[in-house]
Parts: C-alpha cells; sequence; structure tokens
C-alpha cells in the first residue's frame, strides 16, 4: 500500500479538507475532518509533507504538525490561487494546495513562534486601540460642532 508523501490542507473554523497524494501524485485521501481529528489523523502517518494557506490558525497548527516531525510549508494564498482547477470549493482548494506545495517555485511563508505571534498580537491590539481613540476624538467634536463648540484636530 502506497504510503502519503504530500498532503494539502484547506483550514477552515471547525471543518478542514484534506487532499493527500503519494509520491507518484495518486490522490490517496480526500475526505473532511473535524478540527478534533486533524492531530489523530496526523499521528497515526509517518512523515510526509504538509502544505497549507498562511492565514490565522495556520501558524499554530503548523507548529503542532512540526512537533509530530512531518515537514510543514505555510504559503500565501495568492500563490495558491493559480493553481485552483475548478469551482472555488474546498476540495478544491486542498487539492490546489496540495499541488502548489510541491512547486520548486512557490515562496513560503516561515512559520512563526508562539513568542513572535504574542508580540504581534501586542501590536496588533495596540493599533486597534489608537484607532478607536482617534475615531471617538472625531466623533465627540463633530458632534461638538452642532452645538457651535468647535475645537482643532488631535487629542489636545
Amino acid at each position: 500500500m502506497s504510503e502519503l508523501a504530500t498532503v494539502g490542507i484547506d483550514l477552515a473554523k471547525s471543518v478542514f479538507q484534506i487532499h493527500g497524494v503519494d509520491g507518484n501524485g495518486r490522490v490517496l485521501v480526500r475526505r473532511q475532518l473535524r478540527r478534533s481529528q486533524l492531530l489523530v489523523f496526523f499521528q497515526k502517518r509517518p512523515r510526509c509533507l504538509i502544505g497549507m494557506e498562511a492565514c490565522a490558525g495556520s501558524h499554530d497548527w503548523g507548529r503542532r504538525l512540526l512537533e509530530m516531525g512531518h515537514d510543514v510549508r505555510l504559503m500565501p494564498p495568492s500563490y495558491v490561487k493559480p493553481y485552483v482547477k475548478r469551482g472555488k470549493t474546498d476540495a478544491a482548494d486542498a487539492a490546489a494546495i496540495c499541488e502548489a506545495v510541491t512547486r520548486p517555485s512557490m515562496r513560503f511563508v516561515a512559520i512563526k513562534s508562539e513568542a513572535c505571534s504574542s508580540v504581534l498580537v501586542l501590536h496588533r491590539t495596540r493599533d486597534f486601540l489608537v484607532r478607536q481613540r482617534t475615531q471617538i476624538g472625531n466623533a465627540i467634536r463633530a458632534h461638538m460642532t452642532e452645538f457651535g463648540v468647535i475645537a482643532a484636530k488631535g487629542a489636545q
């Protein structure tokens, strides 16, 4: 029996689509897995190449699969799109990811460590709060204009 050589995973919120091929490119696995089934599925498999689109959650899944010994590669979604052969479905996306990950000219995204992800969360949160503060200041200034109170731009 052939072993999985390459697997493409289309990540979603609760149901993931798996597309796996052997060394000759013959499809061995084409199925959906729930979030709780994904790690169990790959624990039973020997080491293989796993491709995923770089998106929210992909770095976490990548770290987990790397710990199991698999070779995990993340790709920007815009680089995977040309490999979709038919309509936009989860199964078609998983097949496209599986094919794209094997291309020698493909560029990959490095899997972020937990520490790096934590720092990025802090920066994004701060940026979000600064934007909200600016929006509130602009709204108050606009509302006060309705009552004849004119204020200059800025927090001061």
